[in-house]
């Protein structure tokens, strides 16, 4: 599904079990370090709308670098599915100062080391971020049209399977947790 996000982020309270399902059924993709810089336009603060709908980022994952708009769709405060919009950057200094000639100001820089595998239609990814600790997100990789919620029910229950006890939904990504540590939404599953 070109352009549409469908994933969660969770704390869980066990991991070990899914490692280990992981590992013998699934298909190991990477382990990278991942930075992310994350900026707003100085007309229009993203971080002024809770939840935050829109993020703007420039990531740098083994020396190559993408540039990736995100714009949130809400359900009672729960977010369904993104419309997303990600291409590489051959010249990262370029973009930076495309940004800023855009007046866009830097935000925040989530620094984290990315573990993740393909199972079935789900990507999942161990993640651990400085400043906040261990997660994992599961993003939806399939094809053709999908019910978001249908999804996103599934991939809680695929973590419940695998008995990763307390299952703690991040509604607000990496970025809000770590600028606004407060106002750390999780939802319980």
């Amino acid at each position: 599904m070109k352009d549409i996000e469908i994933e969660i982020q969770a704390r869980i309270q066990k991991s070990e079990t899914l490692k280990i399902f992981l590992d013998n059924n699934a298909k190991f993709i990477s382990e990278n370090k991942q930075v992310d810089q994350y900026f707003t336009p100085a007309h229009e603060n993203f971080v002024s709308v809770k939840p935050i709908e829109e993020w703007f980022r420039i990531r740098e994952e083994n020396g190559a670098f993408t540039i990736n708009y995100k714009k949130w769709h809400y359900e009672n405060g729960i977010g369904q599915y993104a419309d997303e919009y990600e291409t590489e950057v051959k010249d990262k200094e370029a973009m930076l100062k495309i940004i800023q000639a855009l007046d866009m100001k830097p935000l925040i820089t989530v620094d984290k080391t990315r573990k993740k595998w393909i199972y079935k239609d789900f990507e999942i990814a161990f993640d651990t971020v400085v400043g906040l600790g261990s997660f994992v997100e599961i993003e939806y990789k399939g094809e053709g049209p999908v019910d978001p919620k249908e999804k996103t029910k599934e991939m809680v229950d695929f973590l419940k399977e695998h008995d990763c006890g307390t299952i703690e939904l991040n509604n607000g990504g990496y970025p809000m947790l770590l600028l606004f540590p407060e106002d750390a939404h999780y939802i319980k599953a």
